[in-house]
């Protein structure tokens, strides 16, 4: 009877071990995010399942490129995705449907053959902003259907959950991302 009793505690045991970690993993590592909305199209879709480390940011800063979930700053209980753009202490200027950092125009590859205004009504149809320390620009992919920084302005680092690294689901297009090159 005792082995009985003892064999069973040490299941319950690590079993609760088993749910600590999960459950400190999913809080501090990683955390799945569910795209909702197109201003990410063509390269993320409505539903795409991700999953978001949270942990590299702590070590290093946001590259240009990454593409970042973030508590969005005109209403910090929804979560948003966008890719960023500007960096801190970096100029951002966009002009004729153009983005140019530190005056200078950047080439962005991932956005090749989409028909891209980076104008739609709610935005004006030039923009500077200078990025403070601890501060980034951030845009959706899908220029014309996306609330960014053209929008509500810069994103603060704090707000930034983590960086997209894996699509999960849907099966089909699952995939590890990349960060695209700038020229």
């Amino acid at each position: 009877m005792k082995t009985v009793l003892s064999t069973t505690l040490e299941i319950v045991k690590t079993f609760a071990i088993v749910l600590i970690v999960a459950f400190l993993f999913r809080k501090v590592i990683v955390q799945p995010f569910v795209v909702e909305g197109s201003s990410m199209e063509p390269n993320f879709h409505n539903s795409d399942y991700l999953l978001v480390d949270q942990i590299s940011y702590r070590f290093h800063e946001a590259n240009r490129g990454d593409v970042v979930v973030f508590k969005a700053p005109p209403n910090p209980s929804v979560n948003y995705i966008k890719r960023v753009i500007g960096l801190p202490g970096e100029t951002v200027t966009i002009k004729d449907g153009q983005v140019y950092i530190n005056d200078q125009l950047i080439q962005e590859k991932f956005l090749d053959g989409l028909e891209q205004t980076l104008i739609y009504a709610s935005k004006s149809k030039e923009l500077t902003q200078k990025l403070g320390t601890n501060e980034y620009f951030v845009l959706g992919d899908n220029r014309d259907n996306s609330s960014d920084s053209r929008e509500w302005g810069v994103l603060p680092k704090q707000n930034i959950i983590g960086k997209v690294f894996l699509v999960v689901y849907p099966f089909d297009d699952a995939h590890w991302l990349s960060r695209p090159a700038f020229q």
